[in-house]
């Protein structure tokens, strides 16, 4: 079809149907975002958005900034650049108590203040809105409270701002993005590093370079000042003219006049009280309470300090559980190459615990927190376990810039590459990377080769003799048992340790290299659906056939990529080779495959306590099943055997009482993989 850019040639009939699809859909938007009362089905919104999408598509002509269908974003790339703003964008001074927020009342009372706009304080990110002749002209984050950053094309894609207003007006408005509990639970959970709060991922969003990726986020924006010229001399009553200009207020937001003090001070307790006790029940989160005097007139006679306004009070519910400064921020490269900043900051206790580094996961993450170094910062324990930057109470002096990732490896100084929210090193042979994959490699939960800790290894590498994964297998034991602290006890126990580590199933040693994504479960995926042996992957790639896998229940595009992009290099197909000429094997046997599935045949397992893989413990049940065995619920006198973790509890009485077989984790993954029976079978093919 035809394409229209000139306007005057688009006929008239369909710059009508189209002006009146957006009408239809504002509204539509309006009652169900805003009202809450839709007076169509989803199914017909859909219906009218595609078309009017379908119109502005085949005539270009018709592309209107303020469009509704603007909402989708776009994959077009944005930078952005800096805005000064209009008006002064400042935080907010803050009291922890009661006694303290009744002092600032009083003070403010003293001095004509008589009614006061009581808002919650929500945990979001601060954006300003500017609109010229009642049209959103930009979106612009608050930066260091002069100068932000336009995210117009972002801004645009939250359903709830207003792209037009009923009233032609021209003027900033300030509002405050968050996202809702439930709906950050939902998206954290499909995150590989998922966000310390909602906060720090609606932040994180606002900052993404497509607009589409965003408008896939459900962000939602509460507004709470505007500065249009004709605005009221009351807060309160311009709140409500924000309302009916079509912007989302906090329907909880409150008017309070405190004519009487000691009506002033029961009030405020039990607004505070009331508010403390249902802030767990919102599905958004707040930090504490903001309080304001309404009268804009008194406020401009109450003026501003440097910082913040004197006529505005934050009431935090908690102080912060520490406090500290970010003294630097280093980089450390993984195993895949994944790159992770690390924020070092001047050691503060927090829960019983002194706290000096924190992770900081990502780019997106920093700019979640807006973090520059010099910060002073709420660090906290995340399930009194994982430290964690909460956020940034007071900028450095002269407002540094956000902190950014170098573009180089630190180490290897190989470019960094950008995928999804990490960056990574791709370069194989990076000697971080390299430290990474013998770390993992040797550990517990992967080869488990007794006497080759993280010490070991870096000891080792400090002498040359161990660089990556095959050098386990060609150490010099007649110099290493020369090093100070390596007696030849502890030398006999490395070497037993390493030659011991040849013996290891198939499945063991391809969920022990290191691959993203390739755990035990697509090792057995992968082996248990017609490709026992490396070689079998490594034929796949080279015929450009690996989208065979993703006909493997239980495999993604992801993973399969993975396996496309590892199996691939050379590099990795060398370190394969070198293992396999130290002795390792990389193909399963059929009558190794028996052995394995059949491990648990004849037996009957219950399970008790918590593990460290097997959460939920269900899925050690599932081995269990899998391996010719049978679960049940309770020990009974049927029951042969029960794996028992930490915690555990009468099951494991009961079980000792009636002698059964007992195991701990590890003992279980030991058995599951067939390792009591490798040797034999390693005997029989020789």
């Amino acid at each position: 079809m035809s394409t229209f850019n000139d306007t005057s040639a688009i006929p008239a009939s369909i710059r009508t149907e189209a002006e009146s699809l957006r009408t239809d859909i504002t509204r539509y938007q309006k009652e169900y975002y805003l009202d809450g009362r839709p007076s169509m089905s989803d199914q017909e919104f859909d219906r009218i958005f595609d078309r009017l999408l379908t119109l502005e598509s085949q005539y270009p002509g018709l592309q209107d900034p303020t469009s509704p269908t603007h909402r989708v974003g776009s994959d077009l790339s944005s930078e952005f650049p800096e805005v000064h703003h209009t008006i002064p964008v400042l935080s907010l001074d803050k009291v922890y108590s009661q006694e303290e927020l009744g002092a600032w009342i009083r003070k403010l009372r003293a001095q004509g203040a008589k009614d006061f706009v009581l808002e919650e304080k929500l945990d979001g990110a601060s954006v300003v809105l500017y609109y010229q002749d009642g049209v959103l002209e930009k979106g612009v984050t608050r930066g260091n409270g002069e100068v932000g950053n336009d995210i117009t094309t972002n801004i645009r894609t939250l359903r709830t701002i207003p792209l037009t207003l009923p009233e032609k007006l021209t003027g900033p408005v300030r509002g405050e993005v968050f996202l809702g509990k439930k709906d950050f639970q939902k998206i954290n959970q499909t995150l590989e590093v998922p966000y310390a709060n909602p906060r720090n991922l609606a932040a994180g969003t606002l900052r993404r370079i497509k607009s589409r990726e965003v408008a896939q986020v459900p962000l939602q924006i509460f507004v709470y000042e505007s500065f249009f010229p004709g605005d009221s001399d009351s807060h309160w009553q311009n709140l409500a003219h924000l309302k009916v200009l079509g912007f989302p207020t906090n329907p909880r937001t409150q008017l309070l006049t405190l004519a009487e003090a000691d009506d002033a001070e029961q009030a405020l307790g039990k607004f505070v009280a009331h508010e403390t006790q249902t802030r767990a029940s919102l599905d958004y989160e707040i930090d504490g309470l903001v309080f304001k005097v309404d009268h804009l007139g008194l406020r401009e006679s109450l003026g501003y300090t440097g910082h913040h306004p004197r006529w505005a009070m934050a009431y935090k519910f908690e102080s912060p559980q520490g406090i500290s400064r970010v003294l630097a921020i280093d980089v450390q490269i993984g195993r895949t190459g994944r790159v992770t900043p690390v924020a070092r900051i001047e050691p503060v206790e927090v829960g019983g615990s002194t706290i000096s580094n924190v992770t900081l996961h990502n780019q997106d993450y920093i700019d979640g927190l807006e973090l520059s170094l010099g910060d002073t910062v709420a660090v906290s324990r995340r399930g009194d376990v994982i430290p964690a930057i909460e956020s940034v109470l007071e900028k450095a002096p002269n407002t540094p810039p956000v902190w950014r990732m170098a573009e180089s490896c630190p180490t290897c100084h190989s470019p960094l590459v950008k995928n999804g929210a990490h960056h990574f090193c791709p370069n194989f042979s990076c000697p971080d990377r390299e430290l990474g994959r013998l770390i993992f490699f040797a550990g517990r939960d992967q080869m488990d080769i007794e006497g080759l800790g993280s010490e070991t290894i870096e000891t080792l590498r400090d002498q040359g003799w161990l660089r990556d994964i095959p050098d386990a297998y060609d150490l010099p034991y007649d110099k290493i048992v020369q090093l100070p602290g390596f007696g030849q006890k502890k030398v006999d126990i490395l070497s037993r340790g390493i030659e011991d580590s040849k013996n290891r199933p198939y499945r063991q040693i391809l969920a022990s290299l290191g691959v993203p994504d390739l755990g035990p479960k697509v090792a057995e995926l992968l082996i248990e659906n017609g490709y026992p042996a490396i070689a079998d992957l490594f034929a796949l790639v080279d015929q450009g056939k690996t989208e065979e896998l993703l006909e493997i229940k239980g495999l993604g595009a992801k993973i399969v990529a993975r396996i496309s992009a590892t199996f691939g290099d050379d590099q990795f197909r060398g370190l394969v080779g070198r293992l396999e000429a130290a002795g390792l094997k990389f193909f399963e046997t059929p009558r190794e495959k028996v052995q394995i599935q059949g491990v648990f045949s004849g037996q009957t397992w219950c399970v008790t306590g918590s593990f460290e893989k097997f959460k939920p413990r269900d899925r050690a049940m599932e081995l269990v099943r899998s391996r010719g065995g049978q679960v049940t619920s309770d020990v009974t006198s049927k029951t042969t055997h029960l794996l028992a973790g930490e915690k555990a509890g009468s099951k494991l009485t009961k079980a000792e009482k009636l002698g059964l077989t007992i195991v701990n984790e590890a003992e279980f993954l030991a058995l599951s993989s067939g390792l009591e029976s490798t040797d034999d079978a390693t005997k029989d093919e020789v």
